[in-house]
């Protein structure tokens, strides 16, 4: 089965199920993609944060939180989340305000945007301050009529349930769909070849861009003249805009370039890097043959946690000794076999896994030490484990297509854990260009 190549490109090389996909579009309205957090938190009626719900469509959160601390005259770092949650989407979340008021939001208004006062805390909400998401998902323009559609739908999920789940890849949101730069500029970041990142992000084009941003990318990747850039790059270019107007006022200082975008947008170089060498290694292992869902000697495990959620801060290794053991556990969810997000200070694992895992960081050319980034020390990564596996189960529902006459629609539900992408669960049943998923 063809893989599109947009996704070879990220590391992603392979399907774990072997039915033709359904085709069909995501997004065609923004309902058609809703995304609901599920929160770790329980609110009070006492402290300094007040806590909201925050439902929004078609917003981009960082733009969100933006526009709403210019409505309420406050500043934007008073105003705390979980997560970033798709753009194009409808989805609800919960938010903190430090020192906010109740009365304030009462008459809040921002189109597309509704707030929903839930309590108060002493802690705001912060990265990382949730279960997971659900997903309610229509993928729409479907050629099948509903009677086959329903029945590949079915063999495709029997197929997940044989496999014992859905790969845990990042999905192509971490890379960029029409331009899956981000590894590309973090692997030269952790090369220290800064002249080159910075060149890659402000001015290599790909295929699938509009033809006159490709144009004006290829002039400056040509010429190096990023007061040109100025005047001929689309506003929306934004990041590289502001890299530019740095290289113009600082000539040659590429490390002082990234340092003026946000923290978390050049944090992203070195991990899409690290997500593109976590994609290969699944790719990898499933193609030799080693399973997700039960650990092999070698292997190295992390650990169920109070919230049923994996906990990498606790790892152990597999052996010929502990393997029924530690299969018993990854059977009941228990425990989870991971792979490594490689950095300076990441434990790998040994036997075939362990193979599998230096040859791919020892093909990368790249050593453990420079993931300390000596030209962008802020951007140092010591590592992590990662759980190799999603255990979704959707559900669906199949109806003709009201916006599409003629073809079908199907609507799936599921639940991932945070960190994990509904792209990686939606390509098994799909099976599309990535651009129809985005």
């Amino acid at each position: 089965m063809n893989i599109p190549p947009v996704e070879k490109q990220i590391g992603i090389e392979i399907y774990c199920t072997s039915l033709p996909g359904i085709g069909g579009k995501l997004r065609q309205e923004i309902e058609d993609f809703i995304v609901k957090e599920i929160s770790n938190r329980e609110e009070g009626d006492s402290g300094k944060q007040l806590i909201l719900e925050l439902t929004k469509s078609n917003w981009d959160m960082h733009h969100v939180a933006r526009d709403i601390s210019r409505k309420l005259g406050i500043s934007q770092k008073r105003i705390g989340f979980a997560g970033t949650k798709d753009k194009r989407a409808k989805t609800t979340q919960k938010i903190s305000i430090y020192d906010g008021k109740e009365e304030e939001i009462e008459n809040f208004y921002l189109k597309d945007v509704e707030l929903k006062v839930i309590g108060r805390s002493e802690r705001s909400v912060e990265l990382g301050d949730l279960f997971g998401n659900e997903f309610v998902i229509t993928i729409r323009d479907i050629v099948y009529g509903p009677h086959e559609l329903r029945g590949i739908l079915d063999g495709i999920t029997a197929e997940l349930n044989a496999f014992g789940g859905v790969p845990n890849f990042f999905g192509i949101q971490r890379f960029g769909a029409i331009r899956p730069v981000t590894h590309l500029v973090g692997r030269e970041i952790l090369l220290d070849d800064l002249e080159k990142a910075a060149m890659t992000y402000i001015a290599r084009s790909f295929p699938d861009e509009p033809d006159d941003v490709r144009e004006v990318r290829d002039l400056v990747w040509n010429t190096r003249d990023f007061a040109q850039g100025l005047k001929i790059y689309p506003l929306r270019l934004r990041y590289e805009r502001a890299m530019m107007h740095y290289l113009v006022e600082n000539p040659g200082d590429y490390a002082g370039s990234f340092r003026v975008l946000a923290h978390n947008i050049s944090k992203m170089f070195v991990h899409a890097y690290q997500s593109y060498m976590f994609n290969r290694m699944i790719c990898t292992r499933i193609e030799e043959g080693i399973p997700l869902d039960a650990a092999v000697p070698g292997d190295i495990v992390c650990f169920k946690n109070k919230e049923g959620l994996p906990d990498v801060t606790k790892t152990q290794q597999v052996t010929e000794e502990n393997l029924e053991g530690m299969n018993n556990l990854v059977k009941r969810n228990r425990a989870f076999v991971t792979a490594p997000l490689i950095g300076y200070d990441t434990p790998l694992a040994s036997g075939a896994p362990g193979k599998i895992e230096r040859d791919i960081f020892e093909e990368a050319g790249i050593p453990a030490e420079n993931f300390r980034v000596p030209g962008l020390p802020e951007l140092s990564s010591a590592g992590l484990r990662r759980e190799i596996l999603l255990h979704s189960k959707p559900s669906f529902e199949v109806s003709e297509d009201e916006l599409n006459p003629g073809r079908s629609k199907a609507v799936l539900r599921f639940m991932l854990p945070k960190g994990s992408y509904a792209t990686t669960v939606l390509r098994e049943y799909m099976k599309v260009e990535p651009i129809k998923m985005s």
